[in-house]
């Protein structure tokens, strides 16, 4: 499964953005990943300063 964003501990700081090696994730109010594109590398979970990302 792709990667999960907390909404309620995202900030939309922008950082996974950045770390998403295949740009699957972009801003709005919070970080959204695109499931079509994401590899489930963990680039991202780990990235996150807030915890707010997850691998399912």
């Amino acid at each position: 499964m792709p990667a999960v964003v907390d909404a309620e501990l995202c900030t939309a700081c922008g950082t996974c953005v950045d770390e998403c090696p295949v740009g699957a994730i972009e801003l709005n109010d919070v970080a959204e990943v695109n499931a079509d594109l994401c590899t489930e590398c963990g680039s991202c979970v780990d990235a996150c300063p807030n915890g707010a990302i997850s691998l399912q």
